[in-house]
């Protein structure tokens, strides 16, 4: 095990382990104690109580954080060329069709997010096993299928993010910068954790959301208090 650095102990030791930390608390404090020279993410972890291995009880979906995630998120929009320029004007860092998928079919993901059409969904089926394993294979399910290319460009852009519950029953999701304002940390929290929970599932029984932990890159996790958002 790696040996803790003299400003990663102070850091722990300024977490309370026995302590539930409300959001503004946690959010407050996670800026005090994130000590690296550059602008760390902040991550929020949240365990639901489902089985993801049942389909009635899968969480997955999309939410536009207030304060945008903080990073410039690189969308590449795979359309035909009468949508092009639309795309392009909605801030599409990358705009084409066969170049790209032949990029693509070559081992390039040097992207964030794709966006595409209905028709153009069955030339993607071939790279399936490059997008997939990366999360860029576009889903009509979070928006990144339309027929409307700028307005699903202009929202990633300003802080859509698709979330999924993994096969542990965790949600985990990038919400902000720790150079964020505390109250934005917050804002962004609130939005996706609001979000969540209107998303519960029928089929889930019991405590749905047992324990959410806030951190950024390379700090320790807070524990949040559930009930924030029951």
């Amino acid at each position: 095990m790696a040996k803790l650095t003299k400003k990663q102990k102070e850091a722990r030791a300024k977490v309370d382990k026995n302590k539930l930390y409300s959001l503004e608390e946690a959010s407050a404090l996670l800026k005090e104690i994130t000590n690296v020279n550059f602008d760390a993410s902040v991550d929020i972890a949240v365990r639901l109580g489902v089985d993801p291995r049942k389909a009635n009880q899968m969480v997955r979906g999309v939410v536009t954080l207030p304060h945008g995630t903080g990073k410039d998120v690189k969308v590449l929009a795979l359309v035909t060329p009468d949508k092009e320029s639309e795309a392009k004007e909605a801030g599409a860092d990358y705009v084409g069709l066969q170049e790209y998928l032949d990029k693509i079919k070559g081992g390039w993901t040097d992207v964030d997010v794709i966006i595409t059409m209905p028709s153009v969904m069955g030339k993607l089926g071939p790279l399936g096993r490059i997008l997939g394993p990366r999360g860029l294979m576009p889903n009509p399910k979070t928006g990144t299928v339309t027929m409307d290319v700028a307005k699903a460009v202009s929202e990633v852009k300003a802080g859509k993010i698709d979330f999924k519950v993994d096969k542990t029953g965790i949600v985990h999701a990038g919400i902000a910068k720790v150079s964020f304002p505390a109250e934005n940390i917050v804002g962004n929290a609130k939005e996706l954790l609001d979000t969540l929970q209107k998303m519960k599932p029928s089929a889930a029984k019991g405590v749905y959301m047992k324990s959410i932990y806030l951190s950024s890159t390379m700090s320790p996790s807070i524990q949040l208090d559930p009930r924030i958002v029951s």
